[in-house]
């Protein structure tokens, strides 16, 4: 049974390796076929990765991936995907399989890069390796903005358990930070309309690590960040802030 420790094991291998074709494309060009040995190689990385250290199941819950959109929507669809928000960041593992768009989204249609989280470093960031980054494979430091979200590998338990001792106790749940009294003002879309009370709620969100315009205005833009927070909270996504999300927009986030 494999474990992440594995999956990092086998990817620090692939560091400093550079150009095209190499061992990880024709790798895979022999199950897929010759158009793969010339290109792009990022997802090819993460599935030889996985292959090679025996997580094939948890990492590639739908089989060998080369384009990243396939391979987000593969965790979308058993549950293990988490957006790329600070607050989500912050609770990412190494192993988990960290996916990227550049145009600073947290659309899995738009995603265009992938790696493996190798370090979680607080503040929204991680140490990723990842392979095709400058045509070649290196560790990176990425960060919130950057990052669409990641999928959480199912790996099986470490090897080894540590000795038995006496259990501590448990660390109080951080208490969360009181939200301002509803303002009694529902912000939906359509139509437009401009406010403090947007603003204020746009400020918060940002504060949190979702990408979006503070303007005051509660567009198509606050909308789908809206529908987003919702369902990472699992309440309705009708994109509205009422009572419930503005309440959860202020609460602390789960550590």
């Amino acid at each position: 049974m494999g474990t992440a420790a594995a999956m990092l094991a086998e990817a620090r291998k692939s560091l400093g390796m550079s150009g095209r074709p190499n061992t990880i494309t024709k790798d895979y060009a022999k199950r897929h076929g010759n158009a793969f040995l010339n290109a792009a190689w990022c997802d090819m990385g993460v599935t030889y990765w996985a292959r090679k250290s025996g997580n094939e199941k948890a990492v590639l819950p739908n089989g060998d991936r080369a384009y990243t959109v396939w391979h987000a929507q593969d965790f979308q669809k058993i549950g293990k995907w988490h957006t790329g928000t600070v607050e989500n960041l912050n609770k990412a593992k190494p192993g988990d399989i960290v996916f990227f768009d550049w145009g600073n989204t947290n659309s899995v249609g738009a995603i265009d890069h992938v790696g493996v989280i190798e370090k979680v470093l607080g503040g929204g960031r991680v140490q990723t390796i990842e392979a095709n980054t400058g045509n070649a494979c290196k560790r990176r430091i990425r960060g919130a903005t950057e990052i669409a979200g990641y999928g959480r590998p199912a790996y099986g338990a470490a090897a080894s358990k540590p000795p038995a001792s006496k259990p501590s106790k448990p660390k109080p749940a951080p208490k969360p930070s009181k939200a301002p009294a509803f303002p009694g003002v529902y912000l939906r879309y359509p139509p437009l309309k401009k406010s403090e009370t947007c603003r204020k709620w746009q400020e918060q969100m940002k504060k949190r690590g979702w990408k979006i315009v503070v303007d005051g205005l509660y567009g198509a833009d606050s909308k789908s960040v809206c529908k987003r927070f919702q369902r990472e909270k699992g309440l309705s996504e009708d994109g509205v802030v009422g009572p419930s999300t503005w309440r959860l927009s202020w609460e602390a986030p789960i550590t």
